[in-house]
């Protein structure tokens, strides 16, 4: 290392102490200014999407590769999410902003279809690290409605709303001059059009017969060497699915109705079997009413009887609103009540030949705000754990906070207590999406994601990967009694345990929480305890005077206790226990000695007073500091500085009293009522800590919280 310059420290030493002298001493000697020379502009930093978390918003589509073992998603807006192993996971998107109607997957040859809602057709390639669109076919005057890609076939199968097929060469990508148009699968007799095509399969027999299935309930098997239809089958309902048995003697429908029929290929004048497999006899002895079979599938065992999995079909009533997918195999039927709309399904079988026993070991479930994948081969259909992060919202989040580069032992401890939270209830075998491969790319520095929910739960997240990992979970709402809350929602209109604001400590560990009217703090253990959370209520109140003049705002130096007469314009009344039994606050805490399990048990609860018995306004800032033992937290109407170390609240002071008449944010007159205001308030004695105390300027409405130690000088002035 190069030695300094004699020469040229003395000069700098002796700048920086005229700097001192003139900023202490009131000395005029100017100061040295030193110059900076900036090496980075703007041009050198930009906002950039590293990694997707969470379930796919809207989804739209579902399919499946399986000899790669690969799922696949697409959304409304265009996105297509690929899953494989836990911690496979790729994001594409489509150039406009278009939903995904059907995805299908070019088996085992690292391509995939995606058919859009603007009538287009995109061929993506796997093979390169980042999938792209390698080739685009769009539609002009018809409508896609159903495409089908047979196993090991390069002809995609493209049905349309105005009831043609079309087939497309894979390799080139272009529309072939083979055209099945409507009038020619339609009988000789038949006048009415058939309606879109809902529906397309090849016979897993003969890979030259294509069943085509008609909206109105016609179905026609037609023969693409000779070009004729050779068989029609007359569906009494509207047509919304159809599947083959792996022999190609037989196929099965579902129709809007709730029914499902069972058709001999080579006999079309009536179906071998039809049944309602929810409706329930009305009085009259006919079934009632039951909603649509929207997809069923036939799936066959080596060993027992085959599956039928299908989706709806449950009765009208308005009592029974739930999303069902039912298994019925053998004389057995298993209905599976979901708590999201079903948007598909796909069932995942051992081999992907279709002419051979499928032998089905599980079926992969698209919800609306969900994906399930059910155990075929364990007693009662459990579902497996979820590797992946689609449950980040299973209660909405209202509160985030992200750790980059946070201490290296903080992922190991919550992993230690949130490794004993395992769910029960969950198959326990491995998850059967197994395909992609696990990139070594991780971040070189941990990474934590706190989340707060609506339900007052938190998870704790280890984002140093592609995938987010669940490092350990809690609920607050343990901390409360939910029979004596004293209303259902916070004054946000929220849930009222949600959490809005998110505050933690890495070196302690410590962490602290607010919804709209309560703050909790909690210490982290490793061990089990027998705890009594102590409970302190704070009332911030503040008071408007509707005179032209308002008076000087009125200091108070910590938690004291005045009478109505005392109390004037700007003061704030704090009560910092809960003894007091005309306080009422929205939440009430749970007494006595409560069992928490090992993580974060509760150290100290705040709870907000209601004003006149309305809910308090929603905590708006939050903050907390371990090395001074201070937790702070403000709303609209002023702020709150808990010791927590003695818990206690020592001070409670309402914006008014911090900024006077600059305050520049107007209130609604609510406590107290202008007719219940003190006689004199008027004649307030001013400020008198020190002659020359000066108005700061006029900030906003409480909505940051400054660092505590910044306040330091007004806690000593506190009593203890």
């Amino acid at each position: 290392m190069d030695k300094a310059n004699p020469k040229t420290k003395k000069p700098f030493f002796r700048g920086v102490l005229d700097g001192f002298r003139s900023t202490v001493g009131g000395s005029s000697s100017p100061k040295v200014d030193v110059g900076i020379e900036e090496t980075l502009a703007s041009e050198h930093f930009q906002i950039t999407k590293t990694v997707r978390h969470g379930f796919p918003f809207q989804p739209t589509a579902l399919a499946y590769d399986p000899v790669q073992n690969l799922l696949a998603i697409g959304t409304k807006s265009g996105s297509i999410r690929i899953f494989g192993q836990p911690g496979v996971d790729c994001h594409v998107k489509h150039d406009a902003e278009v939903a995904v109607i059907q995805l299908m997957f070019l088996v085992n040859e690292g391509a995939l279809v995606s058919a859009c809602a603007d009538d287009q057709l995109h061929l993506w390639s796997l093979r390169q690290k980042k999938p792209e669109i390698i080739h685009s076919l769009k539609f002009q005057r018809e409508r896609i409605t159903f495409c089908h890609l047979p196993f090991q076939s390069k002809w995609l199968y493209i049905g349309t709303d105005r009831g043609n097929v079309h087939v497309v060469n894979l390799e080139s990508f272009a529309i072939s001059g083979y055209i099945i148009n409507w009038n020619k699968t339609i009988e000789l007799m038949r006048k009415s059009h058939p309606g879109p095509v809902v529906h397309l399969s090849d016979n897993q027999m003969d890979t030259s017969k294509l069943l085509i299935g008609y909206e109105s309930g016609l179905l026609a098997l037609w023969d693409l060497k000779n070009k004729v239809v050779e068989y029609r089958y007359n569906c009494s309902e509207p047509l919304r699915s159809a599947c083959w048995h792996h022999e190609g003697k037989q196929f099965i429908c579902s129709h809007s109705d709730g029914s499902l029929t069972v058709w001999n290929a080579k006999s079309p004048q009536q179906p071998q079997s039809a049944m309602m497999p929810h409706a329930k006899l009305g009085r009259d002895g006919k079934p009632e009413p039951c909603r649509a079979i929207t997809k069923v599938e036939l799936r066959t065992n080596r060993n027992s009887e085959p599956y039928i999995i299908f989706c709806g079909g449950m009765p009208c009533e308005k009592s029974f609103q739930a999303s069902t997918v039912t298994i019925m195999h053998g004389t057995s039927t298993t209905v599976l009540e979901l708590e999201h709309t079903v948007i598909d399904f796909v069932t995942i079988c051992s081999t992907p030949w279709n002419n051979d026993f499928q032998d089905p070991y599980a079926v992969a479930v698209l919800l609306q705000n969900d994906f399930v994948m059910v155990d075929l081969t364990s007693p009662n259909y459990p579902c497996f754990e979820n590797p992946y992060p689609m449950d980040l919202h299973e209660s909405p989040v209202t509160a985030c906070l992200y750790f980059a580069d946070c201490p290296p032992d903080l992922i190991p401890a919550f992993y230690s207590v949130g490794c004993k939270q395992k769910k029960s209830g969950y198959s326990e075998k491995e998850w059967p999406v197994k395909g992609g491969v696990w990139g070594s790319a991780t971040c070189s520095y941990p990474e934590i994601i706190i989340t707060g929910h609506a339900d007052g739960s938190l998870k704790f997240w280890d984002a140093s990967t592609v995938m987010l990992q669940v490092l350990y979970k809690m609920k607050t709402a343990k901390l409360f009694d939910e029979s004596r809350s004293q209303s259902g929602t916070d004054s946000s209109g929220d849930a009222p345990f949600a959490i809005h604001h998110l505050h933690l400590c890495v070196e302690s560990r410590m962490l602290c929480i607010a919804g709209s009217s309560h703050v909790a703090l909690f210490n982290f253990s490793r061990q089990e305890s027998q705890i009594e959370c102590t409970c302190i209520e704070v009332s911030i109140i503040y008071e408007v005077c509707d005179g032209s003049d308002s008076p000087e705002p009125e200091f108070s130096s910590g938690p004291t206790k005045q009478t109505d007469k005392d109390r004037g314009t700007g003061y704030s009344q704090s009560t910092p226990g809960s003894n007091d039994k005309e306080t009422q606050t929205c939440l009430k805490l749970k007494s006595g000695p409560r069992k928490w399990s090992a993580g974060y048990q509760p150290e100290l609860c705040c709870l907000l007073t209601c004003i006149e018995n309305e809910p308090p306004p929603p905590i708006t800032s939050l903050s907390f500091n371990s090395r001074y033992g201070l937790m702070a937290f403000g709303n609209e109407c002023g702020l709150a500085i808990i010791d927590v170390v003695q818990k206690s609240c020592l001070i409670s002071i309402g914006t008014p009293d911090l900024y006077g008449s600059l305050d520049p944010y107007s209130r609604a007159s609510r406590s107290p009522k202008q007719k219940s205001r003190p006689q004199g308030f008027e004649s307030l004695p001013q400020a008198t800590a020190s002659e020359d105390v000066k108005q700061p300027p006029p900030p906003p409405v409480v909505d940051q919280i400054r660092p505590i130690h910044s306040l330091g000088h007004r806690v000593q002035a506190c009593p203890a």
